[in-house]
């Protein structure tokens, strides 16, 4: 074991990957020589060479075409999008060609390939370095969706999505990548300095895709988040004293279906929260089946905790996040019904 933040545990499971498989290759913009704007490939190019770690021009959608013809061919390549909010001029690449991939050949070929990519506010990023766009993508058959919430997680559920033979999206939190931030405060209190790392094994394990984890167990509510919003919702059952469930959902898509509703059956009730965008929400696909699977258990609407429906706020950053003190607000509305 040893004590690492998300980013070097990040590191750490390309580290392993690249060691283990020779199939493995990195590549985007800045990762090689500079190991990245926030540092996530350090090392990685001086370790294994250019060849399996290079630069490539600023071309998304090239970066992700290159990616999606590798696999193809036998390659496992690990692509980095600079900030989520650039990864549009990719879309048709993703959409139309690695998700369909194995089916429009019937299994002939496949695309082994993980973009990962920094997603979400709160470094002060301003509107095209903060945007949280997973909704977009879980709404296309044939990707699949991670986003983890803690460095143990990072590592593991990288090193499952490299392995697995379709396309991953890898949406790493900004504001984890030094440590969880003081999840209390509604306002950043130095998001950007270092927090007491977490214990991560140094060589490879799996965190298995579609399984989700129970970060808080409790019998008032059930509250569904992944990312950022897990170390939101935990300050929130702190701060508010509500015996809540808060379920980390890890992964998006395949998602722990089975998990959610043991929870939400258990509570009654629920409550899902997310950074991005209230409408078409991936919290509005979550309401949808928890009503569908748990509609007889249920003692009170599902709430949806979200971003707002508006253009990145820049200079409303932190009053457009979902906070503690809105959540609790919404935790209680369920209770009090």
């Amino acid at each position: 074991m040893a004590a690492m933040n998300m980013i070097e545990a990040i590191n750490s499971a390309m580290d392993v990957a690249l060691e283990r498989d020779r199939a493995v290759t990195i590549f985007g913009q800045d990762v090689g020589y500079f190991g990245g704007v926030f540092r996530a490939t350090d090392g990685l190019q001086k370790k294994y060479g250019a060849s399996r770690v290079f630069d490539a021009p600023i071309t998304e959608g090239g970066i992700v075409a290159v990616a999606v013809g590798m696999g193809a061919y036998g390659k496992r390549p690990v692509v980095e999008i600079q900030f989520a909010d650039y990864i549009y001029p990719a879309a048709d690449q993703l959409i139309s060609e690695a998700a369909r991939m194995r089916y429009r050949t019937g299994g002939e070929w496949w695309s082994p390939i993980t973009v990962r990519s920094p997603y979400g506010g709160g470094i002060y990023g301003g509107q095209t370095h903060s945007q949280s766009p997973e909704g977009i993508f879980t709404h296309v058959a044939g990707l699949k969706t991670v986003i983890p919430s803690n460095p143990y997680d990072a590592k593991g559920l990288l090193l499952a999505a490299i392995e697995d033979d379709d396309p991953v999206l890898f949406f790493e939190p900004k504001r984890l990548y030094n440590g969880p931030f003081d999840g209390h405060h509604d306002r950043p209190v130095r998001p950007w300095a270092k927090h007491p790392a977490s214990e991560v094994p140094e060589g490879h394990y799996i965190v298995p895709l579609g399984k989700a984890a129970v970060a808080r167990e409790g019998t008032a509510v059930t509250v569904l988040a992944y990312g950022t919003m897990v170390h939101v919702a935990l300050a929130a059952a702190e701060d508010s004293g509500i015996d809540a469930e808060i379920l980390d959902l890890r992964t998006l898509v395949p998602l722990d279906l089975e998990a959610i509703k043991a929870s939400v059956q258990k509570t009654g009730r629920c409550v899902v929260i997310h950074e991005a965008t209230r409408t078409c929400g991936f919290g509005a696909e979550l309401a949808a089946l928890v009503q569908e699977h748990c509609f007889f258990e249920l003692e009170a609407p599902v709430e949806r905790v979200t971003g707002w429906d508006t253009p990145y706020p820049h200079a409303f950053e932190w009053e457009y996040f979902p906070g503690p003190k809105r959540l609790a607000e919404a935790m209680r509305r369920t209770i009090e019904i």
